[in-house]
């Protein structure tokens, strides 16, 4: 049996929503067994010092939410495009936790450049605006399947993070009038609830009212009819979040304005292995 803790990486930038991403890589380690690196990036070399200085003040406050969690430090010099996902390969990092600055701070998340962080790697990451995670963790996950084989592939992480926190997840699929289509969607929910259901894990489905076209607005309606606490989501190959959506839906999503966390997966983290585990 493997001892290799879990390991989550955290880029902060020393404000309140890295705060927050802070306490929730800090109760997700609690209960997964996990260590957490904290990461701030400097562009140049001179501001390494500085730098050290702040991750400390970080790591302290890390240390006080639970001194059983071990917390590290890393300063590097470069660009945040590249070294977040540099970092993660480094300390074989299990799932990066990051915050966003709502619409303010997207440039770091759209575009092909920022994109890159999330597609170069095969690292699952949650990203979170500026609401703390509650105290009975992610108890509560809506998972989108729609008409995209590897949205399946998201169940296994899926799965290892409700067997965790004992969470409900809730499916929700996008309407659809083609019979065809509707069989295929159909089918994608019968596999999930199967899935699901052998892992004992509680679940529902629900076919949302809304088609393909209006899918992101009809899953964060959702999450906030079921109160999720987290919605995850297959970056799919195309390189954009949603399937044939584009770079508007992503910061729809991800700076939904109830601010609920959001996980996104590769298609590269498959059923058969690799990726977080929680057990």
């Amino acid at each position: 049996m493997s001892t290799k803790k879990n390991k989550i990486l955290v880029p902060t930038d020393f404000t309140k929503v890295s705060d927050c991403a802070i306490n929730h890589a800090m109760k997700l380690a609690a209960h997964a067994d996990a260590e957490v690196y904290l990461l701030h990036v400097v562009p140049k070399q001179g501001e390494v010092d500085d730098a050290r200085r702040k991750l400390e003040l970080e790591v302290e406050r890390a240390k006080a939410m639970n001194t059983d969690i071990p917390v590290h430090k890393l300063v590097r010099v470069g660009s945040i495009f590249e070294d977040i996902g540099d970092a993660a390969s480094e300390i074989d990092a299990d799932l990066i936790l990051m915050g966003t600055h709502g619409m303010r701070g997207m440039q770091f998340l759209t575009g092909s450049r920022a994109l890159r962080v999330i597609t170069s790697s095969t690292v699952p990451f949650v990203v979170v605006q500026e609401r703390m995670i509650k105290e009975g963790g992610y108890d509560s996950i809506v998972v989108p399947l729609d008409l995209h084989k590897e949205t399946r592939q998201k169940l296994t992480i899926v799965a290892a993070m409700a067997q965790t926190f004992n969470s409900k997840v809730h499916l929700v699929v996008p309407k659809e009038d083609d019979e065809f289509l509707h069989h295929q969607l159909e089918n994608h929910i019968k596999f999930a609830k199967q899935y699901l259901g052998e892992r004992n894990i509680a679940h529902d489905a629900t076919i949302a009212e809304e088609d393909s076209t209006d899918f992101v607005k009809a899953v964060v309606k959702h999450a906030v009819q079921v109160d999720a606490d987290l919605i995850t989501i297959m970056n799919l190959s195309q390189g954009n979040i949603f399937g044939v959506l584009g770079v508007p839906y992503e910061q729809e999503i991800l700076t939904n304005e109830a601010q609920i966390p959001v996980m996104l997966m590769n298609p590269r983290v498959t059923s058969t292995g690799g990726g977080w585990s929680f057990q």
